[in-house]
């Protein structure tokens, strides 16, 4: 009934999480009634989006495609002695939108979750163990998602950590998150204080 453009272009964005088939068709329709450069501004910035970024060989953060490691690990400013344990990259921007941590990342790359497939070998815990070395860590603070895989990969972490280096401080963040609710979608205030409120597991 469509033309086949439109329909290729619902189908595409019906790929996205949490598009449904009539969101897909009200954002097709809506970029195609739209300007045109609209749609060139989202193609360019779609077809540069794998040559353009990539993930930091030391903390897994995503940076540009041109650099070698990310700025908030080589940054002097910043203390490479303190490591906040994060599971997804955009965990780490959430964390700096509250002007409250001074230290570096390290992203797990998810958490654990048996139903999904995800085994704690999948996770970079075994890199987090080399940098505590190499950068003689003093603390280690888990800020893994307040959910069932995110309590199950922090407890793992600690008795991991704990168990290779009983001298080394590990934290988590306070209880300030509300329980089912991702990171990257918490408010500053929220962030703020459960950084600075977080306790000795």
């Amino acid at each position: 009934m469509l033309p086949k453009s439109l329909t290729e272009a619902i189908e595409a964005l019906g790929k996205l999480p949490g598009v449904g088939p009539r969101t897909a068709e009200r954002y097709a329709y809506y970029l195609f009634r739209s300007n045109p450069e609209i749609c060139n501004e989202i193609s360019n910035a779609l077809l540069n989006l794998h040559s353009g970024v990539k993930t930091c060989p030391k903390t897994f953060a995503l940076i540009n495609g041109t650099d070698e490691v990310s700025s908030l690990y080589t940054d002097p400013a910043r203390d490479k002695q303190t490591i906040l344990v994060v599971e997804e990259p955009l965990d780490i921007y959430a964390i700096e939108q509250t002007n409250e941590f001074h230290g570096t990342y390290h992203v797990l790359g998810g958490a654990i979750s048996p139903i999904d497939g995800i085994t704690p070998d999948q996770l970079h815990i075994k890199e987090l163990i080399l940098r505590i070395k190499n950068d003689n860590a003093k603390e280690i603070i888990i800020a893994t998602n307040p959910s069932v895989e995110g309590e199950s990969t922090a407890l793992l972490l600690q008795k991991t950590l704990i168990e290779k280096y009983p001298e080394l401080k590990v934290t988590r963040l306070a209880r300030g998150l509300p329980l089912g609710v991702d990171l990257s979608y918490a408010d500053q205030i929220t962030l703020s204080a459960a950084l600075e409120n977080r306790t000795s597991i």
